[in-house]
């Protein structure tokens, strides 16, 4: 697995790019888990949440495309 996330993207064959999108897809989920502690912290700060809010969204949202994009991937 790390070779292939060492690797150039245009280098690697497609099973290792399936590999290296479904390692981003976890590091992701756990960057949400420390987005969900921090949000818990309660900063009782109005941007603070916005700008939570809105990583939130984006975080969601990258996971979700490089799930589709690791489907679409042949194997």
């Amino acid at each position: 697995m790390r070779s292939a996330v060492l690797q150039l993207p245009n280098a690697r064959t497609a099973g290792e790019r399936r590999k290296v999108l479904r390692a981003a897809v976890r590091q992701l989920e756990r960057a949400e888990v420390y987005f969900d502690a921090v949000e818990y912290m309660d900063l009782d700060d109005r941007q603070a949440r916005r700008a939570l809010a809105q990583l939130k969204s984006d975080l969601r949202s990258l996971t979700a495309y490089l799930v589709q994009l690791r489907s679409a991937t042949p194997e």
